[in-house]
């Protein structure tokens, strides 16, 4: 048996990108996954996709930004499962522009989807971990924090929050729990589709050396598969030509 086996993982942002793949490999190796998202029709075949192969999958429409979609989401990995071992905090948004650009909503979007939607988290599953005595937050960052960029001040913002509130919640944890941080740097998702034409030029040009989704997601699973009193504290991911 794996780490993973028999583990129940729930995934934000799982109908696409780096959460499909978290998903796909992470059933592939045991364990039971309850996949959220914005989108139902994806979640169904994803979870139909798992179940196919052998696998076991349960979904709900998830909107992060929302703290009742959250606690619906945890709560249907303990209804149908009867724990939860891990979050994966994976839903995000990259509203990159100048910020002369004024995109104010864009950055409201940011700050609800990357920072507030991983604190609702937060707040959903604690109690939970609590009560159970284990449990294990995942939580995607990105490079963009390790390296600040122009066009990207409010996205890595939200992303170094992110990696804040997690190193917070790690020493608040005790020995029952783990917080892990993963860094993914370019990775070849729809990340771009919603950005200004001219940034987006940018990223898709940055997209010609990108990783796959699934190189992300075994850096995910190598860090849930560690023994109870190993935590992995920050792994970052990324191309090894990207500068």
């Amino acid at each position: 048996m794996s780490g993973i086996e028999g583990k129940v993982v729930a995934i934000t942002g799982a109908s696409s990108g780096i959460g499909e793949a978290t998903a796909l490999l992470l059933a592939e190796r045991g364990a039971k996954i309850v996949l959220g998202a914005r989108r139902p029709e994806r979640l169904e075949a994803l979870a139909a996709r798992i179940e196919k192969a052998g696998g076991e999958a349960a979904w709900a429409r998830t909107d992060v930004t929302r703290h009742e979609d959250l606690l619906g989401l945890v709560e249907l990995a303990r209804d149908r499962y009867g724990k939860l071992d891990v979050l994966v905090s994976n839903a995000g948004v990259g509203l990159i522009s100048r910020l002369d650009d004024l995109r104010v909503e864009d950055w409201e979007e940011m700050i609800d989807v990357n920072l507030k939607g991983v604190l609702y988290g937060i707040a959903a599953a604690l109690p939970v971990f609590r009560e159970q005595g284990f449990g294990h937050f995942v939580n995607t960052v990105s490079t963009a924090g390790l390296r600040i960029v122009p066009l990207q001040s409010v996205y890595a913002g939200t992303k170094n929050a992110v990696r804040t509130i997690s190193e917070g919640l790690r020493q608040e944890a005790g020995d029952s729990l783990r917080v892990t941080v993963v860094s993914p740097g370019a990775v070849r998702t729809d990340f771009a589709e919603r950005m200004d034409p001219a940034v987006k030029g940018q990223i898709d040009k940055l997209m010609e050396i990108a990783l796959p989704p699934d190189a992300v997601a075994r850096a995910i699973a190598f860090a849930i598969e560690q023994p109870d009193g190993v935590d992995v504290g920050d792994i970052v991911v990324r191309p090894t030509a990207q500068g």
